[in-house]
């Protein structure tokens, strides 16, 4: 193994991010945008990018998610030894935390490309001896604890993340913040211009904020004013003390709240939303800031199945580095796409029925619906009107579901709940199972093995939509609510469906799904299913579609390279 110390021998980009999913074995990942983060990681190893990556090592994960007999979720830790996987490092930083003095450390894990790139991750961690009891628990819990916790572990990440760096002896070229929870490390980085003035009247003055700008990039995620982190002034007093000036930190973050948003985009030289259609809702959010958008993408080699891995690389070798090779995908014959496909389709099914005891039909389309449970997201949708979906589904429809609620949402348990009385009510009709314990192993047996892959959240609240993007690459056709990503890979009929109005039609104040359950039911009886057990070569050309006109373009290789362009070394 190579000394560590070889990471230091050039610049780096700064890649800073709450949670970070690179494997299920490493549970420091909720959803989209942790394995966002993870793609992104793979993909700088891929393409060699000298990158280095700060993310929190979450000794206890997000959560295991176990569903009881009526359907309710239950929560359990989830705990890992990084003792038993990582490195550790020499060298720790400190952070005063409510007047304390905290030791922060950080693990190493080491992602290698097949192309010979290599990329460090820094896990950072306070659970160290000397550290008060209540903060080693900092880093235990993703997204867990209140309003005080999760201030807490954002100056861990930002502010530890970036004196670790300089610690070790790394040096950044840039620091990307991947959503708000990073944007302390503004600070840490304006502390260091700090010089003094003789006109102690203009204390901003002390601080160059043009030289932290020009080193920071920041990617929102996040399409309503809600979802973004704020902070009281007298929580941030109370745990950040005074640092950075109050009167300052309101001049960048806001007067009522510290946003965060609003603190990495006053100091970063670009910002950006995850799909064009996400940066214009972000623009509107913000007015006054310039926001770009760089559609979000997913690792190939990662989330295509075995089976397509073997088919891509028989005819399309290097599409794992070069997957716009993909495009080219027509030069495989139609028997072996379908092939593949049943492949993937029987392996999810074993899978299903080693976990649920169900048996499904292999020959029965079916529809998969798998992605974090909140009630935007409408999982439970095709059952608005039940009397309609039992007359179109005839013995011909089956459905697979998963997803985890966050452990403080009730509303999203409810949803869950609703969606397995469902289950059990109808299953004798329309066979159909709820995944426990989502993550990214059960998604990479679910989306490949599925026939169709439903999407359907009230806009614009899907900021981009990776997982259909998996779909696409595993030839599996989106039928999906104009939003996110598929505003831009849809064609209709040709790589899939919509559902509803255009993307210019409702606002989100508006909720229109009687509409779009009309426009499910009418498609998936006119259009999907007769094209699925009638015009089988049909069916096909659409998943050849998904993966030449999708999934060439929308990967984390062709995200990356117009991040290199466009933010990194413009």
């Amino acid at each position: 193994m190579s000394d560590w110390k070889s990471y230091l021998t050039e610049p780096r980009i700064a890649y800073f991010s709450m949670e970070i999913g690179l494997t299920a074995d490493i549970p420091t990942y909720s959803g989209g945008l942790g394995v966002l983060a993870g793609d992104t990681i793979k993909t700088a190893a891929d393409l060699k990018l000298p990158m280095v990556a700060v993310t929190l090592v979450h000794r206890q994960g997000y959560f295991n998610q176990r569903l009881d007999r009526e359907g309710w979720q239950q929560e359990e830790p989830s705990t890992w030894s990084p003792e038993t996987v990582l490195e550790c490092l020499p060298n720790k930083a400190l952070v005063s935390i409510e007047g304390r003095d905290v030791k922060v450390q950080a693990w190493l894990y080491r992602v290698k490309s097949p192309t010979g790139g290599e990329i460090p991750v820094l896990f950072l961690d306070t659970d160290i001896p000397g550290n008060a009891p209540e903060d080693r628990r900092i880093t235990d819990v993703l997204y867990g604890g209140d309003q005080a916790y999760r201030l807490k572990q954002e100056i861990v990440l930002g502010m530890g993340g970036a004196r670790l760096l300089s610690q070790l002896g790394f040096r950044v070229r840039k620091y990307h913040m991947n959503e708000g929870h990073a944007s302390l490390l503004t600070l840490e980085l304006l502390n260091r211009t700090r010089r003094p003035v003789e006109d102690t009247w203009d204390e901003r003055a002390s601080w160059d904020v043009r030289k932290v700008t020009v080193q920071c990039v920041f990617t929102t995620h996040t399409p309503v004013e809600a979802g973004h982190d704020q902070f009281s002034y007298d929580l941030v007093e109370r745990i950040l003390g005074h640092e950075t000036p109050i009167s300052l930190l309101k001049e960048l973050g806001g007067q009522d709240h510290l946003n965060m948003t609003r603190l990495a985009m006053n100091l970063s030289s670009f910002t950006n939303g995850v799909a064009k259609k996400h940066g214009e809702v972000s623009q509107a959010l913000f007015p006054g800031f310039e926001i770009h958008a760089i559609t979000n993408g997913i690792h190939p080699f990662t989330w295509a199945s075995p089976y397509f891995v073997n088919l891509f690389n028989h005819y399309l070798p290097s599409w794992g580095t070069e997957p716009e090779m993909l495009v080219r995908v027509d030069s495989i014959p139609d028997e072996e796409i379908w092939e593949a496909h049943c492949g993937a389709k029987a392996y999810l099914f074993q899978y299903i029925e080693e976990t649920t005891g169900t048996a499904l039909n292999p020959d029965l389309l079916t529809i998969g619906f798998a992605r974090r449970a909140a009630t935007y997201k409408r999982g439970d949708l095709i059952f608005r009107d039940m009397d309609r979906l039992l007359a179109i589904a005839k013995g011909r429809l089956q459905i697979v579901f998963g997803g985890k609620a966050h452990p403080r949402d009730q509303e999203g348990k409810e949803l869950i709940h609703n969606i397995v009385q469902h289950i059990q009510r109808y299953s004798d009709q329309i066979p159909m199972v709820y995944l426990s314990d989502y993550n990214m192993d059960v998604a990479g047996r679910l989306i490949p093995g599925v026939d169709l892959w439903l999407n359907n959240p009230l806009r614009p609240l899907e900021a981009s939509g990776t997982s259909g993007m998996k779909a696409a690459l595993n030839g599996v056709p989106n039928f999906s609510v104009l939003d996110g990503w598929w505003i831009e890979g849809h064609i209709e009929g040709v790589t899939g469906w919509s559902i509803g109005p255009p993307p210019d039609g409702p606002s989100i104040t508006q909720n229109h799904s009687e509409q779009d359950a009309h426009d499910l039911y009418q498609k998936l009886e006119k259009v999907i299913l007769p094209l699925y057990y009638q015009d089988r070569p049909g069916w096909i050309r659409v998943m050849k579609n998904a993966i030449g006109k999708n999934a060439y373009y929308f990967n984390t290789h062709f995200m990356m390279r117009r991040y290199v362009t466009e933010a990194y070394f413009r």
